[in-house]
C-alpha cells in the first residue's frame, strides 16, 4: 500500500483518533499516490499510525482505521452494520419513521460518505474521491442489511464531490430503480425529490427540532421562513397552528411545500405559501401578524472566507424577525454553517436582540439529532445549531 510520513509531532491529532491528515502535516508521500487511493499513513519514526483515502487538498487523508488495522472484504459491511444497530436501538426505524440518516460520515467513522434512508431507498453522497471509488461496495454492502431492507440505491455526489477532482459524477441509481417517493417521519408524510432537491432531498437533521415546534403550535400564527419541503409548516399544522404561511425564494420548494401539505392536510385553508426573498417579505408584514417564527436559513458562510459576511446575515434575519413577531411570540432560529461555531451564532443572535431593544430569553437550545452522531475526537461535525427564543 501506499504511504505517507508525517512531519516530526505531527501523529498527535491522530493519536487523539482526529480523522483528518491536513496537507500541512505530510513531510513526504510516494510520488504515485492518486487521488482516492487508500494509504497508509506514519510517524516521522516510522511508526504506522492510520490507514485512510487520500485526496488533494487541505484534508489530504481522511481516516478510515487508526493504529495497525486494516481495511478487510467486510469492512464496509461492518461499519454500516455498527450504523444501523444504533439507529435502530434509537427506535428511528418504526412503522410511522422510515427516513433516517445511515451514515453521517466522521460520526459513523466512515469519512466522506453520507446514507440518507426514504422507506427502501438509500441515497448516497461521497465527500472524498476514495468514497467515489468504493460507490459499488458500498452500495452492496447498504442492500446486504437485511433488516434495513434497503432495495434501491440512489448515488447523488454531483455537487459534493471536491471539483477539482475532475471525477464527473452522474446522478443515477446503481442498486435497483425508482419505485416511489414517499416517506414518512413521526406518522407525517414527504415527497422526498432526491433526484432534484437540495441534498438528498430532504432535511433530515432537522426531525427532532420539527417535532418540538409542533408543541409549541397550538394556536398560533406560524411563519416559516425558507420553508424549502416545508417541513415545519407540516407539523405546525399538525400541532393545531391556527395560521401557517411558508416562505421560500424558489417556487420549486413552494410547490413541494404545497404537495407536502396536501399529503397529509388535503383542502385545509389554514395553509398557505408565497415565493419571495425571505429579507423582503419580513419588510411586508405588519408587527404582530405573527407569534411564532421559523428561521432555518441555507448556509451563509459555506466556508471561513464567508464568514464575516455570513454573521452579518444572521444578525440582519434576526433582527428583522425580533422586530416583527408579536409580543410573547417565539423564535425557532438555526444556522447550519459549519465554520459558525455555537459561540458566533449566538453572538450573533444577541446582537440583533439587543439591537432590537426586545427582551429575549433563551427556552431551547437545539443541535442535530442523534441519527448525525458526532465523533468524540471530531468536534467539527456538530454543524447544527439552533434557539428557541421567547420574545416580549
Amino acid at each position: 500500500m501506499k504511504k505517507i510520513v508525517l512531519k516530526n509531532g505531527k501523529e498527535e491529532s491522530i493519536l487523539r483518533h482526529h480523522p483528518w491528515v491536513f496537507s500541512g502535516a505530510i513531510a513526504h508521500q510516494d510520488p504515485e499516490i492518486q487521488e482516492g487511493d487508500l494509504v497508509e499513513v506514519y510517524s516521522s519514526r516510522n511508526k504506522k499510525l492510520a490507514t485512510g483515502h487520500f485526496q488533494i487538498g487541505s484534508i489530504s487523508v481522511r481516516i478510515l482505521e487508526f493504529g495497525d488495522n486494516t481495511i478487510n472484504d467486510n469492512f464496509y459491511e461492518n461499519r454500516l452494520l455498527s450504523a444501523f444497530n444504533l439507529r435502530k436501538s434509537l427506535n428511528l426505524i418504526r412503522p410511522d419513521n422510515n427516513c433516517y440518516r445511515l451514515v453521517h460520515g466522521e460520526g459513523d467513522f466512515l469519512p466522506g460518505l453520507v446514507v440518507d434512508i426514504y422507506s427502501n431507498t438509500a441515497v448516497m453522497q461521497a465527500h472524498s474521491p476514495g468514497m467515489h471509488y468504493e460507490r459499488m461496495k458500498i452500495a452492496e454492502a447498504l442492500v446486504s442489511l437485511s433488516e434495513a431492507d434497503i432495495k434501491n440505491v440512489y448515488y447523488k455526489s454531483d455537487t459534493t464531490l471536491p471539483f477539482k477532482a475532475n471525477l464527473d459524477p452522474v446522478n443515477d441509481y446503481i442498486v435497483g430503480k425508482y419505485d416511489g417517493s414517499i416517506a414518512i417521519e413521526n406518522g407525517l408524510h414527504f415527497n422526498i425529490d432526491w433526484l432534484k432537491g437540495q441534498k438528498t432531498g430532504f432535511f433530515i437533521d432537522q426531525r427532532e427540532n420539527r417535532k418540538l415546534l409542533e408543541k409549541f403550535s397550538q394556536g398560533r400564527k406560524v411563519l416559516n421562513m425558507f420553508c424549502y419541503t416545508g417541513g415545519f409548516s407540516v407539523y405546525a399544522m399538525r400541532g393545531g397552528a391556527k395560521k401557517v404561511v411558508s416562505v421560500d425564494s424558489s417556487s420549486k420548494a413552494i410547490e413541494l411545500t404545497e404537495a407536502n401539505i396536501n399529503l397529509n392536510f388535503a383542502e385545509d385553508t389554514r395553509h398557505s405559501a408565497i415565493a419571495e426573498d425571505a429579507f423582503k417579505y419580513l419588510d411586508s408584514i405588519q408587527k404582530d401578524d405573527f407569534d411564532l417564527m421559523i428561521l432555518d436559513p441555507p448556509a451563509f458562510a459555506k466556508h471561513r472566507n464567508a464568514l464575516k459576511n455570513g454573521l452579518i446575515g444572521y444578525r440582519k434575519l434576526n433582527l428583522k424577525a425580533f422586530e416583527k413577531i408579536k409580543k410573547g411570540g417565539i423564535i425557532f432560529t438555526f444556522s447550519c454553517s459549519q465554520v459558525v461555531t455555537k459561540e458566533m451564532f449566538r453572538l450573533a443572535v444577541f446582537t440583533a436582540a439587543s439591537q432590537s431593544g426586545r427582551k429575549v430569553r433563551i427556552l431551547h437550545q437545539l443541535t442535530q439529532p442523534a441519527d448525525h452522531p458526532v465523533d468524540i475526537s471530531h468536534p467539527e461535525g456538530e454543524y447544527l445549531k439552533g434557539l428557541v427564543l421567547y420574545v416580549e
